[in-house]
């Protein structure tokens, strides 16, 4: 259950961050300011709607964390982990090329995958879906 105070504090932690008015942030999630005022009030409780209009305009801020107060706000990079360091992911995978040692960590030795033959394996493909950047996709079936 969702404490209406708590969530209009945290609300207005939002509003605070990106220094905005409760009616400025009215008019960018597309509500009424009479809609904000009640809910830092404790008036009324936020509808699904709200809190999906939220979410779609200000993308740091985590569902969980906006609902129940746990969580991160703003929202934690991919790159950040839970222990404060911030540790290197890149962008694609495929681009970067694989060492032979890692210099983070030089107990860990990356090993290149040796091909298998599996051609002896009963084990036959049903199908390949490969997923395009823009949302596509194509799926192609035995």
């Amino acid at each position: 259950m969702i404490n209406n105070a708590d969530f209009g504090k945290r609300l207005q932690k939002v509003i605070d961050y990106y220094s905005e008015s409760a009616s400025s942030f009215a008019e960018k999630i597309g509500v009424q300011r009479s809609t904000i005022s009640h809910i830092l009030s404790g008036r009324n409780k936020p509808s699904l709607e709200f809190v999906l209009k939220i979410l779609s305009h200000f993308p740091e801020v985590e569902l969980y964390w906006l609902m129940n107060g746990k969580g991160h706000f703003p929202a934690q990079s991919k790159n950040e982990v839970q222990n404060g360091f911030q540790e290197a992911i890149p962008e694609n995978l495929f681009s970067t090329p694989i060492s032979d040692k890692n210099p983070q960590h030089p107990e860990i030795q990356n090993e290149r995958p040796t091909s298998t033959n599996y051609s002896n394996s009963k084990k036959e493909i049903d199908r390949i879906v490969i997923f395009y950047k823009d949302g596509s996709f194509s799926n192609f079936e035995n």
